[in-house]
């Protein structure tokens, strides 16, 4: 088998569209199996990176930053639950959105342990958001989230209570925008080929045949 294609997943925990996004992609590998390798790895945006503590009421702040009016906040939301309750996540709603950058933190964190402790965190803090809506800027909620996956709980805590980790992942989130990327989920294959938003579970599979060698190429992204 040839080098494994190297995928990263450029997105944020309080992102619908990533979770979007991600479901989609993890179904578009699931369908490829064993035909290529691939390394999904997580990397950090943050599409509020100056949320204060406290946070901000939802519908306030997609009004304050969209422009969006009350109907389409409520179009844009089923629009969502659909989507993903045709693949598998299920979205509730939820009242407020946080800063995200703790739970950076712990990721970073989960993929330096090794084994799958990153990508079920990521889809524990997605779930503990979208589905149940917690608070996911509060260190008690990341530490349970981190346990709930097998993490060091008390590890956690400590992370949390530094800032450990945290001059990584502002480089790492630098390094995105400085590759142009302002707006996420953005798949990002063998550092070149750049897929942006929740895009169906064809395009990616398609995407990933085609750069695998398996399908003739037909702009595989740009």
């Amino acid at each position: 088998m040839s080098h494994p294609i190297k995928i990263d997943f450029v997105s944020d925990v309080s992102c619908p569209w990533c979770a979007v996004g991600l479901k989609s992609l993890e179904q578009a590998i699931a369908r490829v199996g064993d035909e290529v390798a691939l390394e999904l790895h997580f990397q950090p945006f943050e599409l509020n990176p100056q949320m204060g503590p406290q946070g901000q009421d939802i519908d306030e702040h997609l009004i304050e930053k969209y422009g969006s009016t009350p109907a389409q906040l409520a179009q844009n939301r089923e629009a969502l639950r659909q989507r993903g309750a045709a693949l598998g996540f299920e979205f509730n709603l939820r009242n407020r959105i946080y800063n995200t950058f703790d739970a950076h933190r712990l990721l970073h964190w989960a993929a330096l342990e090794g084994g799958d402790y990153e990508r079920a965190l990521k889809h524990a803090l997605l779930r503990a958001y979208f589905t149940e809506g917690r608070d996911v800027s509060a260190h008690e909620t990341l530490a349970e989230v981190a346990a709930a996956v097998g993490l060091d709980a008390t590890r956690a805590r400590q992370i949390l209570a530094s800032q450990e980790y945290a001059d990584e992942v502002r480089a790492q989130e630098r390094h995105y925008q400085s590759q142009g990327i302002s707006a996420v989920p953005s798949v990002i294959i063998n550092d070149r080929h750049l897929i942006q938003g929740g895009q169906p579970v064809e395009l990616f599979e398609r995407a990933l045949r085609q750069i695998a060698g398996l399908e003739p190429s037909q702009a595989a992204g740009a």
